[in-house]
């Protein structure tokens, strides 16, 4: 075997790089669909952060078995090696880590320096000394991945204790990859990519975009107020408060209130539109489930003051103290319900989705 004295391992080569950019989409990709899915709720997200770099590493660990079963199949050869200098990393552990830089007397070849990491416990670090010999392991083919034998055999180790061995002049061939910065920035690229493509591929759950140029609402709610009313907007619900001496019984006043509500989304439709005096509250179907609920601006505005009315006259609370009109579509057809309530008790009425009475009834 010929050994090329201080020859380093090629370590960065265009496939190692392309294992390290890689690496980084993997890492990217599913720490930001993790992330992401647990914020929005979105289990598919969830499951892709999970599953993601468990399909990497397991298509790694098939792809490199066949060169692993390769490595394992060569038998590794014991020379001789003289402790040049070491160093040993401070920590707590019973095994702290320990750069050594070796001169390693292979029998069949030439000597060679090479620079390791090994764990020693600290208290065998005495045994291990500049100038002193020692008993090394390492493939033929991986000279650099030397390791030094705590307990060799007999003969090898009667032979430490007896045999000198020379220098050799570096440079000492390392173990471990030097830092590169080009892998480095290939790494971050990597990260970012992987990061931005999921972000693309599920921009729809994630920024509220529904892919035919609408938005959502945003999870987290905004208001915006004025003098006289005051409207709030969350993913799921809105609401309009009046200023004091307004009621959504006034002419047009219900349909602004609605209006404010559903402003730029036109497809967006409710399941439920509770009125009352000065508040109107409108509960938004879930998005992405089409079909359910009904459009809100669908509502026979006209009608509600003549329903609030009669239910008031016609079923004997007069004066009321509250009113309060519910529009309901989660069944499919859609029905409005009045209750007003005063000092003889509480009385209903039951209305089509034009304004239509149907039924009324009081206590």
């Amino acid at each position: 075997m010929t050994i090329t004295a201080g020859a380093p391992p090629t370590h960065h080569t265009p496939a190692g790089l392309a294992l390290g950019f890689l690496t980084g989409g993997v890492i990217g990709a599913s720490l930001t669909a993790f992330v992401s899915g647990c914020v929005v709720e979105k289990v598919a997200l969830v499951v892709t952060g999970l599953a993601l770099p468990a399909v990497y590493g397991l298509g790694f660990f098939l792809l490199t078995l066949p060169r692993r079963a390769r490595e394992a199949a060569v038998a590794p050869r014991t020379a001789l090696a003289m402790i040049e200098s070491l160093e040993a990393a401070g920590g707590e552990a019973s095994d702290v880590p320990v750069r050594f830089d070796l001169t390693v007397a292979p029998d069949d070849a030439p000597a060679y320096r090479v620079e390791i990491r090994q764990d020693v416990n600290v208290v065998e670090l005495s045994d291990y000394r500049p100038r002193g010999v020692v008993v090394v392991t390492y493939p033929p083919d991986r000279p650099w991945k030397a390791r030094i034998v705590k307990r060799p055999t007999p003969e090898w180790e009667e032979r430490a204790a007896t045999e000198h061995l020379d220098s050799v002049p570096g440079p000492a061939m390392r173990s471990e990859a030097p830092e590169s910065l080009a892998g480095g920035l290939l790494t971050l690229l990597g990260l970012l990519l992987g990061a931005a493509a999921v972000l693309l591929l599920f921009r729809a759950d994630l920024f509220g975009s529904d892919g035919s140029g609408t938005s959502r609402e945003p999870s987290v709610s905004s208001s915006s107020s004025s003098t006289s009313s005051t409207t709030t907007v969350t993913s799921a619900t809105g609401t309009v408060t009046l200023g004091p001496g307004q009621s959504m019984l006034d002419r047009g006043e219900l349909r602004r209130a609605v209006e404010s509500l559903t402003r730029g989304e036109g497809r967006r439709r409710a399941l439920t539109v509770v009125v009352q005096d000065r508040l109107l509250t409108v509960v938004f179907s879930p998005t992405g489930v089409r079909g359910a609920g009904f459009d809100p601006r669908s509502l026979p505005y006209d009608r509600v003051p003549a329903l609030v009315e009669k239910a008031r006259a016609a079923l004997g609370v007069d004066p009321t103290r509250s009113w309060q009109l519910t529009a309901d579509g989660v069944s499919g057809s859609l029905t409005l319900r009045v209750v007003v309530t005063g000092e003889g008790g509480t009385a209903t009425l039951e209305a089509d989705g034009r304004g239509k009475v149907l039924r009324g009834s009081g206590s």
